[in-house]
């Protein structure tokens, strides 16, 4: 089993998957979010003059529980406007759930068992 100070480096999925390929065993859980954000804009480029647009964060927090010792990595999946239609929202999120399955079939291939959750 790996100790805490093996896992330090360890930010990204990837990490988890090279790591799980070289035999480690562990679980992994995902809690979604959806916060809302302000993006700054240049001045005269935004809709209506605004300095700031209203966006959407779509993002996963997911958790790896290696030994007693819990890792967190984050991941954003899309950055929507506020402003979209209900359309455009609708593919944003189709490809931010696309993006998000094909990163938990990348960890089922390695045999990391998670409970897979969509926006």
């Amino acid at each position: 089993m790996a100790t805490p100070s093996e896992l330090t480096g360890f930010g990204r999925l990837e990490d988890f998957i090279v790591f799980a390929k070289s035999g480690a065993k562990f679980n992994a859980s995902v809690d979604l979010q959806k916060q809302l954000v302000a993006q700054k804009a240049h001045p005269g480029h935004s809709e209506e003059g605004k300095d700031e647009l209203d966006m959407v964060l779509l993002s996963a927090l997911f958790t790896f529980k290696v030994g007693s010792d819990d890792r967190k990595v984050a991941k954003v999946y899309m950055l929507s406007s506020t402003g979209s239609s209900t359309d455009e929202a609708k593919v944003d999120t189709s490809i931010a759930n696309a993006r998000l399955k094909e990163d938990y079939k990348r960890l089922r291939d390695v045999n990391i068992v998670i409970d897979e959750k969509f926006f």
